[in-house]
């Protein structure tokens, strides 16, 4: 999260360059709103959309496996832990520093991943884990749900994302202090115990929904009852054993955690509508990419957040022509990060040179009006409108083409009078027809992972059941309007509302 910055003291010395305001609800969130950075269209590369339905495929096997191994190196460094403290070897101390590292640093990745929802196909198993993870690293999941949706919206949009945490110019010490979360823990501990009392913050009013902050008030009671029985535990048996596997690995393992996430943001630019301008992929180690997830691939990640982080290296193969060159190693990375931090401390408008884009950074004005239909999309030229059914004169009936228009288990979209439909083909014959746009944020549903008759929306895995239109997974919270349709003699017809 953001770290504040406090002013300097004592006299006689030359002020620092002025800071900007990164909270939400200041004049820099004003500003971007503006500006038009808010929710805008983002640069997104090429890539086959067959290949990329393919990518979004979602499994239980992989995670399952990598999540097990985790779980059990957690608990089997904790043991070692545990046990060499009993024998007062000196080995304690490099078992609790393992420990550490996997509850409150690699905890972030399964945090992060299950929080999408696409690392298990099963939402009850993405749920388990986000909560599980959420707690040790003292986060509310409600809360952080929705920061984290607001991150890939507006990425490194001062006034607007939540989670820059290298803002300009980015202080020394803080940033030290939180590779044991010194700055950030106490203050995530201050904001659940508020919440826990009922007291809702303006930032958390800013990210939650009203209809939300029952649950995140229930959440945060519940993480404080099991924080308390690890004090109280430790405060019977007259030794801090307890909170040395409760709390505390939160703090002393959260190096772990900055070493791989202040590579994915920190020195690059603020406020642009090129991901590939603020997110970076380094090149990792087996270790280091299970550890993260593969999130090291984090500038696809954020091109394309519906991929599973299982798939994101074929990801990166498909589209790495179209992106910078990635740092080669995390000791690149970090040489780049401290140059471009000690820069900004003195200028905090100074930028890092602009890698090499094809058809350099990309300009929205210049781009692809999202309202023109993209090649191969359906509309009235795949078939004629038919006449208003008798009694029905509100509605009109358009032929959408053939039954191979869409194939099975596929989305695609349909202009009508410069009405944007989604049309999802779920059986052989049987197929729904909804808005094409996400109610959310307006991104198109025509390029989202249909996973039977529910479909994911690409840019924040809000999810709606097709057949309704019912909004079934946050953000999304309004419905879809769904429209009749129905297979006549191999054509797709669909009941569309007439509009004025």
């Amino acid at each position: 999260m953001l770290l504040r910055r406090g002013s300097k003291r004592g006299s006689g010395r030359r002020p620092g360059p002025t800071p900007r305001d990164y909270s939400l609800t200041g004049p820099q969130a004003a500003a971007a709103l503006a500006a038009g950075l808010a929710d805008a269209r983002w640069y997104q590369p090429p890539i086959d959309p067959e290949r990329l339905r393919a990518l979004m495929e979602r499994e239980n096997g992989r995670p399952a496996r990598d999540t097990a191994l985790w779980a059990a190196l957690v608990a089997g460094t904790g043991t070692a832990a545990l046990m060499s403290l009993r024998r007062r070897s000196r080995l304690a101390i490099a078992a609790f520093a393992a420990f550490g590292a996997l509850y409150g640093g690699s905890a972030d990745a399964r945090w992060h991943e299950n929080g999408h929802g696409t690392a298990f196909k099963a939402k009850w198993a993405n749920d388990a884990v986000y909560h599980v993870a959420s707690f040790m690293l003292l986060r509310e999941p409600t809360l952080w749900r929705w920061s984290h949706f607001r991150h890939h919206s507006d990425t490194i949009i001062v006034g607007r994302d939540a989670e820059i945490s290298y803002p300009r110019p980015t202080k020394v010490v803080p940033l030290v202090l939180n590779y044991l979360n010194l700055v950030n823990g106490p203050r995530l501990l201050l904001r659940t115990i508020q919440h826990a009392a009922g007291r809702i913050d303006g930032t958390t009013r800013e990210l939650v929904p009203p209809d939300d902050l029952p649950r995140l008030v229930r959440e945060a009671r519940v993480h404080m009852a099991v924080l308390g029985a690890a004090v109280a535990g430790a405060a019977m048996s007259g030794t801090m054993v307890p909170l040395l596997f409760v709390g505390l690995p939160s703090f002393y393992g959260a190096w772990l955690l900055v070493f791989f996430g202040i590579t994915q943001h920190a020195g690059l630019r603020e406020d642009v509508l090129d991901h590939r301008l603020n997110t970076r992929t380094v090149y990792m180690n087996p270790v280091f990419r299970f550890l993260y997830l593969n999130m090291n691939y984090h500038l696809e990640h954020h091109l394309f957040p519906s991929v599973p982080y299982y798939n994101l290296p074929q990801l990166h193969q498909e589209i790495k022509a179209y992106l910078p060159p990635p740092k080669p190693s995390v000791m690149a990375a970090y040489r780049e990060i401290i140059h471009a931090l000690r820069q900004q401390r003195r200028d905090p408008t100074w930028e890092l040179p602009l890698p090499e884009l094809p058809g350099g950074p990309f300009q929205p004005s210049s781009g692809v009006d999202p309202a023109a239909r993209p090649a191969g999309t359906i509309g009235r030229t795949e078939g004629e409108q038919l006449a208003p059914t008798p009694g029905e004169g509100a509605d009109e009936v358009v032929d959408l083409g053939s039954v191979e228009v869409v194939g099975i288990g596929e989305v695609g979209r349909v202009d009508v009078d410069g009405h944007v439909y989604a049309l999802y083909r779920l059986e052989e014959d049987k197929f729904a027809l909804t808005d094409g746009l996400c109610t959310h944020a307006q991104a198109e549903l025509s390029e989202g992972h249909l996973d039977g008759c529910v479909i994911e929306c690409p840019k924040h895995n809000g999810r709606f059941d097709v057949r309704t239109g019912e909004a079934v997974r946050r953000p999304a919270t309004r419905p879809l309007q769904a429209y009749p349709v129905e297979v006549v003699a191999g054509r797709v017809l669909a009941r569309l509302a007439r509009r004025q």
